[in-house]
């Protein structure tokens, strides 16, 4: 399986190839797909303390980290860097567990839900 990792060293943030390909796929369908980009970002909230945000945006800041990985271009705004730091964007489709998660090293424990971490 192969990654991408951001251009900015000291920010490492990954996503793997089926997670590329399923971003990818949900852009192409939508009816304004021009310029959408993924982004990724940690918010206060949840019930650890924390919440994951990944959502299609079009607005891309001067100090957002950008990155592209087989056409699928990610963004991370900079208060959320830090808590993604050597993050991985995966994406599982089967019976059980179906989406989108994300492992962080950073996270010391998260709920159930998975959305959310401290």
């Amino acid at each position: 399986m192969s990654m991408f990792t951001v251009t900015d060293a000291s920010q490492t943030f990954q996503i793997s190839d089926a997670a590329a390909a399923k971003v990818k796929s949900l852009i192409e369908a939508e009816e304004e797909s021009d310029g959408l980009v993924l982004r990724v970002a940690v918010r206060p909230g949840g019930c650890s303390g924390f919440s994951y945000e990944m959502f299609f945006d079009t607005e891309i800041a001067d100090d957002d980290l950008q990155a592209e990985h087989h056409g699928t271009k990610v963004v991370i705004d900079p208060a959320s860097q830090q808590m993604l730091k050597g993050a991985m964007l995966e994406y599982k489709d089967g019976l059980q567990g179906a989406g989108f998660s994300i492992s962080n090293p950073n996270a010391q424990k998260s709920c159930g839900c998975g959305q959310s971490f401290s």
